[in-house]
């Protein structure tokens, strides 16, 4: 695993890290926005202490471990488009925390991740985070699960950010509230 200093950390605010999506997608996760060492590893959700891809094995999306803290081999990421999974943001920037993005660039987020979708059609699109979803789109009300409304045509669930700042999940808890979307979309 690497080691960063705080100074290189920080020299990769704002730095951009690619969408992992292909045509065929079935399930697409959205996080927030890209963390430091995600931007600094160009790795979506690699930060050690992100539980994503520990709660993506025990759910059986994935059926092998995937160790993104170093960053992510072009089989890793081969491995997960040919299970039909994809990972994006709703706002492409990075920060050291999402509480850095503001109201315009998660309303900005918000509608790009809907042309997104509606570009590469997935069949379910789940977003890491309730705060972020209702910023993102305006639903005040809205809770954790399947939304009542679709997304450009995707069915829409909004699951646990699995940072490790959102202390009361557990890479169990986390693996139960991915498995639902990943049933929808014929992942699992």
């Amino acid at each position: 695993m690497p080691h960063f200093t705080r100074a290189e950390l920080e020299a990769c605010r704002g730095r951009v890290v690619p969408d992992l999506i292909a045509p065929g997608l079935r399930l697409l996760f959205v996080g927030i926005n890209p963390g430091l060492w995600t931007a600094a590893t160009q790795t979506h959700f690699a930060h050690p202490g992100n539980r994503f891809y520990p709660a993506l094995l025990r759910a059986g999306i994935i059926e092998r471990p995937i160790d993104p803290a170093a960053g992510m081999s072009d089989a890793d990421r081969e491995y997960l488009i040919g299970r039909g999974v994809g990972i994006t943001n709703l706002v492409a920037r990075a920060s050291a925390r999402a509480d850095e993005l503001t109201a315009a660039e998660y309303a900005a987020g918000g509608r790009e991740l809907a042309a997104r979708v509606a570009r590469y059609a997935p069949h379910v699109v789940a977003v890491a985070g309730i705060t972020a979803y209702r910023r993102a789109f305006g639903v005040r009300a809205a809770t954790a699960g399947r939304q009542p409304e679709p997304l450009a045509g995707a069915l829409l669930w909004v699951v646990p950010n699995p940072s490790g700042l959102n202390a009361h999940e557990t890479i169990d808890s986390l693996a139960h509230a991915y498995a639902e979307p990943a049933r929808a979309a014929g992942v699992i």
